[in-house]
């Protein structure tokens, strides 16, 4: 009896295809490198645009506590509130976003018209604090190597 040997791959028809099944070792390098690029590149923009948005709200809080306190001041002879505004809390009808805590400090002269305000905001997801004073917003963070003005409306 004959011993039947494989055909090599020039003797095989040119019907019949060698199929491969799975993926090499090379291949799955090049793409967990690719992927390693991609998150390298996404993950420091997504924190810095948390931040932003941190940031965002924290201004816009105190642009709308401003217009609360010169509300509040003309229906009462020119005096401001203080208080500490929560979303769950608020002060004199303000109402701070939610992680956001804003404090308002007043210093009224009564029987004068001479007060003036200042206020602060942090949020809880933020190592930055915004403050508004005369009308002026600037935001610094606690980290002593960046401190310094960020943002000025």
């Amino acid at each position: 009896m004959p011993l039947i040997q494989p055909k090599s791959a020039h003797q095989r028809s040119a019907g019949t295809r060698l199929t491969r099944r799975g993926v090499t070792l090379v291949e799955v390098m090049m793409v967990l490198g690719i992927l390693g690029i991609i998150a390298a590149i996404a993950i420091p923009r997504y924190a810095g645009t948390k931040d932003n948005a941190f940031i965002a709200a924290m201004k816009a809080d105190l642009h709308t506590a401003a217009v609360y306190e010169e509300q509040y001041a003309a229906e009462n002879h020119g005096q401001y509130f203080s208080g500490v505004a929560t979303f769950d809390n608020p002060v004199e009808g303000f109402r701070a976003s939610r992680g956001v805590t804003v404090t308002l400090t007043a210093v009224n002269l009564l029987g004068t018209h001479l007060a003036e305000w200042s206020g602060s905001a942090r949020h809880v997801q933020s190592p930055e604090s915004c403050e508004i004073r005369n009308g002026l917003i600037t935001c610094t963070t606690d980290d002593q190597s960046t401190t310094g003005r960020i943002a000025q409306n």
